[in-house]
């Protein structure tokens, strides 16, 4: 099975996945316990990162050709 990163939470007794997945018996899992500093910092990041997506992208962005790219 390949590797793969599931959201959890510990609701105080156990860890419980945020979303269905089939996991077979016995399957080797690593935990990482996230700082829930981290929350607020990706969300910082998600808005910056938005907001620059949002003026590059705008409405009053000309749109460009295929003709108009060329190698440098």
């Amino acid at each position: 099975m390949p590797s793969i990163t599931l959201n959890a939470h510990f609701d105080g007794q156990s860890i419980i996945l945020d979303e269905p997945f089939q996991l077979p018996a016995n399957a080797r899992l690593l935990v990482t316990v996230v700082s829930p500093s981290m929350d607020a910092e990706r969300e910082s990041w998600a808005d910056l990162a938005g907001t620059g997506l949002t003026h590059a992208y705008g409405d009053d962005e000309p749109e460009y050709a295929l003709t108009d790219v060329r190698r440098v």
